[in-house]
């Protein structure tokens, strides 16, 4: 520990990614939610394009071909849309945007066993949190976000890790009981999930909807990120970004995700076959005794039978498969998967049968 270090760098907990395979290393990597297939060629086109004078001047502040690609994809106006360095950021300068800080400040409503970065942002921007325990079944307590006072709300729809979809009769629940603070809808997974909140943006002026071109568009190398809500609200997160850092998306991502984001068609197709492997994989898993919620992400989160979690963990590791394990109450017998190729599932379920069968070399 640096004796330069500030108290808050001392002392805060930083959020922990997923392992990383080394250079050279043949890993089948289940642990991180990527998508396992490319993105459209067209974006190799664009990168073949890009001319390298133009990496010598500043990116459009605004990333305005990204924020006019996205509107037209989710159905809003331009002025509705902010962009930044993947959804880590978005939310970074969500929180500090419409959540008070310091003591006194009413707390922030996260769900208990949510996305970790929401408590490692309320502690590094001084928020007050309240952690909502989940249900019994893993599911969203809907009528505590109603009742519990607060200075905002934040969750994960569907949930991470516990992969669930909380319905939108329900998150209407908990904008209505919220009307005076932002609820802020983190739907990273929700490609996957056949529904959007997005859809209740006109009648909710303090409904903000993050998203990320990461899962479903195949660019989490590129880190674009996205927010969507009233202009109010947008505006907003614009005088917090030029308050920090007024170019956040470069020059190079800018191009390459709007060409991304008019590519529906391969995107579709791409969201279409991960969540058909996800379905056969989870009933291969429940064949198999796995406790499997039904999962409306790109991962699954899955419960070995008659194994530890952890130990299930290591083993796949010994057999080169990253998946990810929280050692955290609750659902320390639980890992994450995510879903692969239908090769790299396969390989999975037949790492799990040897595992099964003792055969851990």
């Amino acid at each position: 520990m640096s004796r330069f270090w500030n108290e808050k760098t001392r002392n805060i907990e930083p959020y922990v990614a997923g392992e990383q395979p080394k250079p050279g290393q043949k890993i089948i990597k289940l642990n991180t939610n990527e998508n396992p297939y490319p993105a459209s060629p067209k974006v190799r086109e664009v990168l073949d394009s890009i001319e390298i004078g133009k990496l010598a001047r500043y990116p459009d502040t605004s990333s305005t071909i990204v924020r006019e690609s996205l509107a037209k994809y989710l159905g809003v106006t331009p002025d509705q849309v902010f962009c930044g360095n993947g959804s880590d950021e978005v939310l970074a300068f969500a929180f500090q945007t419409f959540f008070e800080s310091g003591e006194g400040a009413a707390p922030l409503l996260v769900p208990d066993i949510s996305y970790s970065f929401y408590p490692v942002y309320a502690e590094l921007y001084n928020i007050p949190l309240k952690k909502i325990p989940l249900k019994e079944d893993f599911r969203i307590d809907v009528s505590a976000f109603c009742t519990e006072k607060g200075g905002g709300v934040a969750f994960a729809n569907p949930n991470a890790p516990t992969s669930l979809l909380l319905d939108l009769a329900d998150v209407e629940e908990i904008l209505k009981a919220n009307p005076d603070h932002v609820v802020l809808v983190d739907e990273a997974y929700a490609a996957f999930a056949g529904q959007t909140a997005r859809t209740l943006l006109p009648k909710y002026k303090n409904l903000l909807v993050t998203g990320t071109l990461s899962k479903s568009h195949s660019l989490a190398g590129v880190r674009l990120g996205f927010a969507v809500g009233d202009a109010e609200l947008i505006e907003g997160l614009c005088r917090i970004r030029d308050s920090f850092n007024s170019y956040p998306v470069d020059c190079i991502a800018q191009p390459v995700a709007a060409t991304a984001i008019d590519e529906r068609e391969w995107v579709e197709e791409n969201v279409r076959k991960i969540c058909a492997t996800r379905d056969r994989i989870a009933e291969e898993l429940r064949n198999r005794g796995w406790k499997v919620p039904e999962s409306k992400t790109n991962f699954l989160f899955a419960s070995p039978v008659k194994m530890s979690a952890e130990s299930v963990y290591t083993k796949l590791r010994g057999k080169g498969i990253l998946v990810r394990y929280f050692n955290k109450p609750r659902i320390s017998e639980y890992l994450r998967i995510t879903i692969g190729t239908d090769e790299e599932m396969d390989a999975l379920l037949k790492a799990v049968d040897e595992i099964a069968e003792g055969k851990d070399a």
